[in-house]
């Protein structure tokens, strides 16, 4: 039996990942990681004590963090699955950028409801492509978060103030699969690099699917987890 721990993305809870995990074929145990704490340090203690000895699997943001999970103790884990995740931005004044960016948003979360949050969150471009349906059934699970929860994780996880880890990947020792949706340009992109930086990296784009294919193509994206974890991880 192998264990993938699954990481959700910013505005997510654990059941985020529910519609691919419950695909997973026979011999696999999905844990749907639903964090307490809202801080960097914080969330990678928990995914480290989870995560031990299990497949990491992480969306967008948390994507990010399984990455740094992995990179920084690669012996705790069996393997590494990304979805609609970048190893980091390269360029400081791009970084130092998007770090004041993520200040100002995270500020203003601070100081507005959380409808108000979740409304702007959900008229983002990046999910322009989800239908009605989709945005309406992630929306009881945004609106469970505490803003000032956001605030710090957007101060202390975005992808402003993380240093990137294309670097490290490159010594990585450990089986990694890079998904995105294949309208998902950006993160496609993202998805190839990271394949073809780490050395035991592939990636695997997800058609008619954008930011989010684990939740636009769940089967797709549960059979890609299954033949990884049956294909590479187990070697």
């Amino acid at each position: 039996m192998t264990r993938l721990v699954f990481i959700p993305g910013f505005m997510q809870r654990g059941h985020g990942w529910a519609d691919a995990a419950e695909r997973l074929g026979p011999g696999h145990e999905p844990v749907l990681l639903d964090h307490s704490e809202h801080s960097f340090e914080g969330r990678l203690a928990e995914i480290a004590k989870a995560g031990e000895g299990a497949v990491l699997a992480g969306y967008s943001l948390g994507g990010r963090l399984a990455m740094r999970a992995a990179v920084r103790d690669p012996a705790r884990y069996r393997g590494l699955v990304t979805v609609g995740t970048t190893a980091g931005i390269d360029e400081a004044a791009a970084r130092s950028e998007r770090a004041e960016a993520d200040e100002r948003l995270a500020s203003w979360i601070e100081a507005a409801g959380i409808d108000e949050i979740v409304g702007l969150w959900e008229r983002q471009p990046l999910f322009a492509d989800q239908s009605e349906q989709l945005v309406e059934a992630q929306r009881a699970g945004r609106l469970s978060h505490d803003p000032s929860d956001l605030a710090m994780l957007l101060r202390t996880s975005g992808q402003g103030v993380l240093e990137p880890v294309w670097g490290e990947l490159l010594t990585l020792d450990l089986p990694v699969l890079a998904i995105a949706g294949a309208r998902d340009e950006a993160y496609t992109a993202a998805a190839k690099r990271i394949a073809a930086t780490a050395k035991r990296g592939r990636a695997a784009i997800v058609e008619n699917a954008g930011h989010a294919p684990q939740l636009q193509q769940p089967e797709a994206v549960a059979k890609l987890l299954t033949d990884f974890v049956d294909q590479d991880v187990g070697k």
